[in-house]
């Protein structure tokens, strides 16, 4: 009987501890910077946005899938941010993560935060880091919530293309997946869909 109330004080503990990490990652990850853009109109889960000119640091893989992309592409960008480059200048994490996959020539990519250009930006240490300047551009995105693979962001990928096509809305380009979250971060999850849509 002893062992069983010391089991359950522990895994009450446990709890406690899960619950207060869970809400430390939440309130760290809603106070990261996120690209701006502005909603220009808005169906449920779908949304048209104007993105502004943003500044990105970009690795490119002949990977062809978003596993075999997320983990060597996010250690080039993070340790570029985080003091790889030639002035060691430390630079503030922004959200989403970009990831275009493709047959040809897929990437990832960190949104530089507001202050940076391409006259200031430090150059990269790992030249697999590339730094590159976006034009406006309008956007269709749909949003999905929880852990995404291949199976989610294909499903939301082709009803974002079918919401599209009955509108007559042309694309161009490529898909893109953006990630908010952290993968440790296991509520308040936001994924998107988005792809350039020609106004």
């Amino acid at each position: 009987m002893k062992r069983k109330k010391i089991m359950t004080y522990i895994l009450l503990g446990v709890a406690v501890v899960f619950i207060l990490f869970q809400s430390f990652v939440y309130m760290s990850t809603s106070k990261t910077k996120e690209q701006p853009y502005t909603v220009l109109e808005k169906d449920g889960d779908i949304e048209i946005r104007l993105y502004p000119s943003a500044t990105l640091a970009t690795v490119q893989s002949k990977a062809n899938s978003y596993d075999e992309m997320a983990s060597p592409g996010f250690r080039a960008l993070a340790g570029y941010i985080f003091g790889g480059n030639e002035s060691e200048t430390q630079i503030a994490m922004t959200s989403p993560v970009q990831m275009d996959i493709n047959d040809s020539l897929s990437s990832m990519s960190f949104v530089m935060p507001e202050g940076y250009d391409m006259n200031n930006l430090p150059k990269p240490n790992n030249s697999q880091v590339i730094l590159s300047k976006t034009t406006e551009q309008v956007m269709a995105a749909i949003r999905f919530s929880g852990f995404a693979d291949d199976n989610d962001r294909e499903k939301h990928k082709q009803e974002l293309l079918n919401y599209l096509n009955s509108r007559g809305i042309q694309t161009k380009g490529n898909f893109k997946f953006l990630g908010y979250n952290p993968p440790y971060q296991l509520v308040g999850r936001r994924n998107e869909v988005v792809i350039e849509i020609v106004r």
